[in-house]
């Protein structure tokens, strides 16, 4: 919980200054082949209606069956968040009635969650770092989808999803920002795609957040929440929580108050619009499930889980800025994908961390970002990429030659080393040709010669001239350690 109020993150209203509260309830889609308690399919994209049991359409006398592979994911996942992990947990039915949950109720868990408390700890781009606090994750199936735009007369409903498994990751209202809310997001996405948990595709709807957002004056006790539901982009997010809070804020500026609903995001229009009013949990009527014993498993159980959890990006990025040597800042960039954090690796190992870091981080994926593509599908590979920051730094090619050598890896692939020898790309490093370029530039140039004189950071318009002399392949250092003798600066 944030103690003190950081000015910076307070809204202005026509009255004085209003601080947001915000929690976020994430639905992530488990990473299974099989549904919770069947075993259809889970894949994405079917036909309507295609994966689809006698358990998920809720015939008559069919009885749910946990899928163990889904309680494993959920136990890792809580490893990954360092919560506490309960050995034994309930399932209990969420009584509510919907067109496309055909059980007339949901499989979910609600006093006794598989997974405790826990905290994420979240980087900020100003360099802050904010820890928010997890209360619990429960596991829960998904209801289907009704499909509203097929029939003007008619609304379809989709199976496919329905009985789906659904980790809720609840956490406390300890965010202050909409921007601390999308930092959130993206870090708890990241940790689940390390744990190989859920793949985060907000666009295929296996990441989903409902988000709280309540609004008070500095010190007071928290103000009336409404809950956004079914946000799935992490830009919507932010101009959801942007909207409600100054939706809020003038409700309570003009003597209003704020009613607890259910509210939609509507991105087209920008805005939030009410759905329902708010329910409570003891309007879903929860009770154990009776067709389910609870969930027990042992401490040795998951032991063995967490023996298997890869190296996550909290600690890979320690262990990048001890190892390697870069900033902070850029370590979060290199862990922000598991993919992009190993390709790092593999052009940093046995060579200077900062100058992989630089290569990586600004050609690589500016490129990758430039021309829509992963790191998984680069067309330069890090061998390629380690062959480029080895010319460079055997002082073979500047870095200027460096760029044009990307260039062509990246558009024709290749060996860079043979790419270089065969286009006659080597620095020119003897001196005798720089002395002879610097020697032309300063005879044509007297009136610069002795502004440098007297003002010696000229040298540097000195320095491009003689590089663009030799096209970019004289040795940069050579170069302005034979102009500083020539011009007589220290």
């Amino acid at each position: 919980m944030n103690a003190t109020v950081d000015p910076k993150k307070l809204i202005k209203g026509a009255t004085g200054d209003w601080e947001v509260v915000i929690g976020m309830e994430i639905h992530a889609q488990v990473t299974s082949k099989s549904k919770l308690f069947s075993g259809a399919s889970t894949e994405f994209g079917g036909d309507p209606n295609d994966h689809v049991s006698l358990v998920d359409a809720a015939m008559p006398g069919m009885l749910p069956v946990i899928n163990a592979e889904c309680v494993a994911q959920a136990i890792r996942t809580g490893l990954g968040l360092k919560a506490q992990i309960n050995l034994r947990s309930v399932f209990d039915r969420k009584n509510y009635f919907y067109p496309d949950l055909p059980q007339g109720y949901q499989i979910s868990q609600y006093k006794d969650p598989i997974v405790g408390e826990g905290e994420v700890l979240v980087d900020l781009p100003d360099g802050q770092q904010i820890t928010v606090g997890i209360e619990r994750l429960h596991l829960e199936q998904d209801a289907g989808k009704s499909l509203h735009d097929q029939s003007p007369t008619l609304s379809f409903v989709d199976l496919n999803r329905s009985g789906v498994a659904l980790m809720e990751i609840v956490s406390r209202p300890d965010l202050r920002s909409s921007e601390e809310a999308r930092a959130y997001v993206t870090k708890l996405r990241t940790i689940l795609r390390y744990l190989g948990t859920c793949d985060g595709n907000m666009e295929e709807g296996s990441l989903r957040a409902d988000v709280n957002v309540s609004v008070r004056r500095p010190g007071e006790a928290l103000g009336t929440r409404c809950e956004i539901k079914n946000v799935n982009s992490i830009r919507f997010i932010g101009q959801a929580i942007e909207y409600e809070a100054r939706r809020q804020i003038g409700i309570l500026e003009d003597g209003g108050k704020i009613d607890q609903e259910t509210r939609l995001f509507d991105p087209g229009k920008g805005e939030t619009r009410s759905m329902r009013s708010k329910e409570e949990a003891h309007d879903y009527r929860y009770f154990p499930d009776p067709d389910l014993l609870p969930l027990e498993f042992t401490q040795a159980y998951v032991d063995e889980l967490k023996k298997g959890l890869p190296e996550l990006p909290d600690e890979k990025k320690a262990r990048f800025i001890a190892t390697y040597g870069v900033t902070a800042y850029d370590a979060g960039v290199l862990v922000a994908e598991r993919a992009g954090a190993d390709y790092f690796e593999a052009v940093a190992k046995g060579r200077d961390g900062k100058a992989a870091a630089n290569w990586v981080i600004n050609e690589l994926f500016g490129r990758l970002n430039k021309d829509g593509k992963d790191v998984t599908n680069s067309p330069v590979s890090a061998a390629q990429l380690g062959g480029i920051v080895d010319l460079i730094s055997e002082g073979t090619i500047s870095g200027k030659l460096a760029k044009d050598l990307f260039e062509i890896v990246w558009t024709e692939g290749g060996d860079p080393k043979e790419i270089v020898e065969a286009r006659g790309m080597k620095q020119v490093t003897d001196t005798g040709a720089i002395e002879a370029a610097v020697d032309a530039v300063i005879a044509a140039n007297p009136d610069k010669v002795e502004q440098a004189k007297a003002k010696p950071t000229m040298i540097g318009w000195f320095v491009g001239q003689v590089m663009k002399q030799s096209g970019g392949k004289a040795n940069p250092q050579a170069v302005n350690d034979i102009l500083k003798a020539k011009l007589g600066i220290e």
